[in-house]
């Protein structure tokens, strides 16, 4: 994860995005991003859309990731901590149902 944390910074640097790339204007962009992938899913089924998207979906979800990790590691987040932490609250929200 930290190589990759460092590629894209390095991607962002190298074209001086920087300044643009604030917590705000990231999560903005993970939202667009996440919107171009539901379009692959948008009036027909999962089975069709990946027939005919999957190259797109897969790039889309890529877009989301990226986006993503420039938040957290401009927000200094452990993205891998903070999932973690999120399943142990969940599965307090949401226990096991042992009554079926």
């Amino acid at each position: 994860m930290k190589e990759l944390i460092k590629e894209i910074r390095k991607f962002r640097d190298e074209r001086g995005w920087g300044p643009y790339h604030n917590e705000k204007d990231l999560a903005i962009s993970i939202s667009l991003e996440a919107n171009e992938l539901l379009e692959n899913f948008q009036w027909i089924s999962s089975e069709e859309a990946l027939d005919a998207s999957s190259e797109n979906i897969k790039e889309e979800m890529a877009d989301v990731f990226i986006y993503l990790l420039q938040l957290a590691d401009k927000m200094d987040v452990d993205l891998i901590e903070e999932a973690f932490k999120k399943m142990d609250k969940n599965a307090l929200k949401y226990p096991v149902n042992r009554e079926k």
